[in-house]
Protein backbone atom coordinates (compact mmCIF):
# COMPACT_ATOMS: atom_id res chain seq x y z
CA UNK A 1 0.00 0.00 0.00
CA UNK A 2 2.82 2.37 0.85
CA UNK A 3 4.53 1.58 -2.48
CA UNK A 4 1.32 2.46 -4.36
CA UNK A 5 1.02 5.73 -2.47
CA UNK A 6 4.66 6.52 -3.17
CA UNK A 7 4.07 5.95 -6.91
CA UNK A 8 0.76 7.86 -6.75
CA UNK A 9 -1.06 4.83 -8.19
CA UNK A 10 -3.80 2.43 -7.09
CA UNK A 11 -3.47 -0.98 -5.45
CA UNK A 12 -6.01 -3.24 -7.12
CA UNK A 13 -6.90 -6.74 -5.96
CA UNK A 14 -6.95 -8.97 -9.06
CA UNK A 15 -7.29 -12.43 -7.48
CA UNK A 16 -9.13 -12.27 -4.19
CA UNK A 17 -9.49 -16.04 -3.83
CA UNK A 18 -5.80 -16.81 -4.22
CA UNK A 19 -3.75 -17.59 -1.13
CA UNK A 20 -2.32 -15.06 -0.48
CA UNK A 21 -4.58 -12.64 -2.43
CA UNK A 22 -2.93 -11.14 -5.53
CA UNK A 23 -2.85 -7.36 -5.91
CA UNK A 24 -1.49 -5.14 -8.64
CA UNK A 25 -0.29 -1.57 -8.63
CA UNK A 26 -1.83 0.33 -11.53
CA UNK A 27 -3.61 3.50 -12.61
CA UNK A 28 -7.17 2.22 -12.20
CA UNK A 29 -8.83 5.07 -14.08
CA UNK A 30 -6.60 4.47 -17.07
CA UNK A 31 -7.28 0.71 -16.85
CA UNK A 32 -11.05 1.32 -16.92
CA UNK A 33 -10.69 3.73 -19.85
CA UNK A 34 -8.61 1.25 -21.92
CA UNK A 35 -11.07 -1.58 -21.15
CA UNK A 36 -13.96 0.60 -22.33
CA UNK A 37 -12.06 1.48 -25.53
CA UNK A 38 -11.34 -2.20 -26.24
CA UNK A 39 -15.01 -3.09 -25.71
CA UNK A 40 -16.07 -0.25 -28.00
CA UNK A 41 -13.64 -1.34 -30.72
CA UNK A 42 -14.79 -4.96 -30.56
CA UNK A 43 -18.43 -3.84 -30.85
CA UNK A 44 -17.54 -1.69 -33.84
CA UNK A 45 -15.74 -4.55 -35.57
CA UNK A 46 -18.59 -6.97 -34.98
CA UNK A 47 -20.66 -6.88 -38.16
CA UNK A 48 -24.35 -6.85 -37.46
CA UNK A 49 -25.95 -8.97 -40.13
CA UNK A 50 -29.66 -9.48 -40.38
CA UNK A 51 -32.29 -10.74 -42.79
CA UNK A 52 -33.69 -8.25 -45.29
CA UNK A 53 -36.83 -8.92 -47.27
CA UNK A 54 -37.71 -7.98 -50.84
CA UNK A 55 -41.21 -8.54 -52.21
CA UNK A 56 -42.04 -9.23 -55.85
CA UNK A 57 -45.31 -9.83 -57.70
CA UNK A 58 -45.79 -12.48 -60.42
CA UNK A 59 -46.68 -9.74 -62.94
CA UNK A 60 -43.81 -7.41 -61.99
CA UNK A 61 -42.51 -5.15 -64.77
CA UNK A 62 -38.95 -5.19 -66.10
CA UNK A 63 -38.02 -1.83 -64.56
CA UNK A 64 -39.33 -2.73 -61.11
CA UNK A 65 -37.63 -6.12 -61.31
CA UNK A 66 -34.26 -4.54 -62.13
CA UNK A 67 -34.60 -1.94 -59.35
CA UNK A 68 -35.54 -4.49 -56.69
CA UNK A 69 -32.85 -6.92 -57.80
CA UNK A 70 -30.18 -4.21 -57.61
CA UNK A 71 -31.32 -3.55 -54.04
CA UNK A 72 -31.08 -7.27 -53.27
CA UNK A 73 -27.51 -7.30 -54.63
CA UNK A 74 -26.67 -4.29 -52.42
CA UNK A 75 -28.02 -6.03 -49.32
CA UNK A 76 -26.00 -9.14 -50.13
CA UNK A 77 -22.89 -7.03 -50.69
CA UNK A 78 -23.34 -5.58 -47.18
CA UNK A 79 -23.36 -9.11 -45.76
CA UNK A 80 -27.10 -9.47 -45.11
CA UNK A 81 -29.24 -12.46 -45.96
CA UNK A 82 -32.19 -11.63 -48.18
CA UNK A 83 -35.62 -13.24 -48.08
CA UNK A 84 -37.30 -13.01 -51.48
CA UNK A 85 -41.09 -13.17 -51.32
CA UNK A 86 -43.42 -13.59 -54.29
CA UNK A 87 -46.93 -12.41 -53.32
CA UNK A 88 -49.78 -14.16 -55.13
CA UNK A 89 -53.25 -12.67 -55.38
CA UNK A 90 -56.52 -14.31 -56.44
CA UNK A 91 -56.16 -16.61 -59.42
CA UNK A 92 -52.39 -16.12 -59.49
CA UNK A 93 -52.29 -18.91 -56.88
CA UNK A 94 -53.10 -21.39 -59.65
CA UNK A 95 -49.83 -20.49 -61.44
CA UNK A 96 -46.99 -20.96 -58.92
CA UNK A 97 -44.61 -21.60 -61.83
CA UNK A 98 -44.68 -17.84 -62.55
CA UNK A 99 -43.33 -17.10 -59.07
CA UNK A 100 -40.74 -19.86 -59.38
CA UNK A 101 -39.58 -18.36 -62.67
CA UNK A 102 -39.08 -14.94 -61.05
CA UNK A 103 -37.19 -16.44 -58.09
CA UNK A 104 -34.91 -18.37 -60.45
CA UNK A 105 -34.30 -15.18 -62.42
CA UNK A 106 -33.37 -13.26 -59.25
CA UNK A 107 -31.02 -16.05 -58.13
CA UNK A 108 -29.38 -16.09 -61.56
CA UNK A 109 -28.98 -12.30 -61.64
CA UNK A 110 -27.24 -12.08 -58.24
CA UNK A 111 -25.54 -15.48 -58.57
CA UNK A 112 -22.08 -13.90 -58.62
CA UNK A 113 -22.40 -12.65 -55.01
CA UNK A 114 -25.05 -14.94 -53.54
CA UNK A 115 -26.03 -18.54 -53.02
CA UNK A 116 -29.48 -20.01 -52.44
CA UNK A 117 -29.74 -20.91 -48.77
CA UNK A 118 -33.42 -21.96 -48.79
CA UNK A 119 -34.92 -23.22 -52.04
CA UNK A 120 -38.22 -21.71 -53.24
CA UNK A 121 -41.27 -23.04 -51.41
CA UNK A 122 -44.90 -22.06 -51.04
CA UNK A 123 -45.96 -20.54 -47.73
CA UNK A 124 -49.66 -19.80 -47.81
CA UNK A 125 -50.24 -17.18 -50.53
CA UNK A 126 -46.51 -16.44 -50.79
CA UNK A 127 -43.55 -18.19 -52.32
CA UNK A 128 -40.32 -17.71 -50.40
CA UNK A 129 -36.62 -18.13 -51.14
CA UNK A 130 -33.66 -17.11 -48.97
CA UNK A 131 -30.36 -15.91 -50.44
CA UNK A 132 -27.13 -15.68 -48.44
CA UNK A 133 -23.92 -13.81 -49.31
CA UNK A 134 -21.39 -15.97 -51.11
CA UNK A 135 -17.98 -15.24 -49.58
CA UNK A 136 -16.22 -16.83 -52.54
CA UNK A 137 -18.17 -14.56 -54.87
CA UNK A 138 -17.11 -11.52 -52.85
CA UNK A 139 -13.50 -12.69 -53.05
CA UNK A 140 -13.92 -13.10 -56.79
CA UNK A 141 -15.44 -9.64 -56.99
CA UNK A 142 -12.11 -7.84 -56.48
CA UNK A 143 -10.81 -9.89 -59.41
CA UNK A 144 -13.33 -8.00 -61.52
CA UNK A 145 -11.63 -4.70 -60.79
CA UNK A 146 -8.34 -6.38 -61.74
CA UNK A 147 -9.98 -7.31 -64.98
CA UNK A 148 -11.17 -3.74 -65.40
CA UNK A 149 -7.63 -2.41 -65.24
CA UNK A 150 -7.02 -4.84 -68.05
CA UNK A 151 -10.02 -3.18 -69.58
CA UNK A 152 -8.11 0.03 -69.13
CA UNK A 153 -5.55 -1.64 -71.36
CA UNK A 154 -7.27 -0.01 -74.32
CA UNK A 155 -6.05 3.29 -73.02
CA UNK A 156 -2.46 2.00 -72.90
CA UNK A 157 -3.13 0.69 -76.37
CA UNK A 158 -4.41 4.12 -77.21
CA UNK A 159 -1.23 5.48 -75.68
CA UNK A 160 0.86 3.09 -77.81
CA UNK A 161 -0.71 4.11 -81.11
CA UNK A 162 0.35 7.70 -80.57
CA UNK A 163 3.91 6.35 -80.46
CA UNK A 164 3.73 4.25 -83.63
CA UNK A 165 1.19 6.30 -85.63
CA UNK A 166 3.42 9.34 -85.52
CA UNK A 167 5.64 7.47 -87.94
CA UNK A 168 2.63 6.48 -90.04
CA UNK A 169 0.76 9.71 -89.51
CA UNK A 170 3.75 11.89 -90.28
CA UNK A 171 4.32 10.46 -93.76
CA UNK A 172 0.64 10.91 -94.51
CA UNK A 173 0.77 14.45 -93.25
CA UNK A 174 4.06 15.00 -95.05
CA UNK A 175 2.62 13.68 -98.29
CA UNK A 176 -0.40 15.92 -97.98
CA UNK A 177 1.73 18.85 -97.00
CA UNK A 178 4.15 18.11 -99.78
CA UNK A 179 1.26 17.76 -102.20
CA UNK A 180 0.33 21.32 -101.39
CA UNK A 181 3.96 22.31 -101.29
CA UNK A 182 4.58 20.41 -104.53
CA UNK A 183 7.95 21.90 -105.40
CA UNK A 184 9.64 20.69 -102.18
CA UNK A 185 9.02 16.87 -102.46
CA UNK A 186 9.48 14.59 -105.45
CA UNK A 187 6.68 12.29 -104.18
CA UNK A 188 4.14 14.96 -104.97
CA UNK A 189 5.78 15.53 -108.36
CA UNK A 190 5.39 11.84 -109.24
CA UNK A 191 1.55 11.93 -109.07
CA UNK A 192 1.68 15.07 -111.25
CA UNK A 193 3.83 13.36 -113.84
CA UNK A 194 1.48 10.35 -113.76
CA UNK A 195 -1.44 12.65 -114.41
CA UNK A 196 0.34 14.23 -117.39
CA UNK A 197 0.79 10.96 -119.30
CA UNK A 198 -2.81 10.04 -118.60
Amino acid sequence: MSIARTLDMDLVEVAAEANPPVCRIMDYNRFKYEAAQRAKESRRKATSTGIKEMKYRPKIGVGDFDTKTRQVARFLGEGHKVKITIMFRGREMSHPELGKKILDQVAETVGAVAKVEAAPKLDGRNMIMVLAPDRRGQVRKPAGPDASPAGNGPSPAAAAPPDSPPATANPAVDTTATGSAGPSTGASETPVSTNQPT
